[in-house]
């Protein structure tokens, strides 16, 4: 690796942006430059940073809010200030992240006391077809539904079941409260279609899976 260095590149109210540019031929395997190692790189910003959050590279970002100075904290996929952990819309979508839920899933229903939720989601599948809805291709959804335990660091997913009721997530979660599964209906098999090896199949139709 040569050449590196870090270089202030813009700074507004709220941010500065740094950039870091080296050379380094590991792209071609055939140099033999195969290795990895840790190597520092000094800038010095035009002000002090204060309570503005740094930027490196437009996608990693540091702030020193509930950090120890000097040194900075690194913020999450839910930004410098992560909503807190309860029955609101920011809240919601990190348990949506926490499950890796696709990217323009759509929350469909929530159910949830503070301590506890269940959250079906669902996505779009097939070709993008703006406002077309007479297209069956167009309006085909997958679908999921997760169960949630409340923790320091957020939604934590306990249990994943298309199942109705409470019987499947209360045999692996048995705390989870009577109140928010009891009416959960079962997700459809066109919703959350499964497909069980050949040999146990009685017919090719998916079916709803009931854990």
């Amino acid at each position: 690796m040569r050449g590196l260095k870090a270089a202030v590149t813009d700074t507004v109210a709220e941010h500065v942006w740094v950039q870091i540019t080296f050379e380094s031929p590991s792209g071609d395997r055939r140099s033999g430059c195969t290795g990895e190692s840790t190597a520092t790189a000094r800038v010095r910003l035009p002000q002090p940073l204060g309570a503005r959050d740094l930027i490196v590279d437009n996608d990693t970002t540091f702030t020193a809010d509930g950090a120890r100075p000097p040194a900075l904290r690194r913020c999450g996929r839910l930004g410098c200030h992560p909503p807190a952990t309860g029955c609101t819309t920011a809240s919601y979508e990190q348990a949506l992240i926490a499950v890796d839920a696709p990217e323009h899933a759509y929350r469909d229903a929530e159910h949830c006391d503070g301590r506890w939720l269940v959250l079906d989601f669902s996505w779009r599948t097939g070709p993008a077809c703006g406002d077309d809805t007479k297209d069956s291709a167009c309006t085909s959804r997958l679908g999921d539904r997760y169960f949630f335990r409340a923790e320091r660091s957020g939604w934590q997913p306990v249990f994943e079941s298309a199942a109705g009721g409470c019987e499947a997530v209360q045999r692996r979660e048995p705390a989870f409260p009577t109140a928010l599964c009891a009416g959960l209906a079962p997700l459809s098999s066109a919703q959350h279609p499964s497909y069980p090896p050949p040999s146990a199949a009685d017919s090719s139709s998916p079916t709803a899976t009931a854990r």
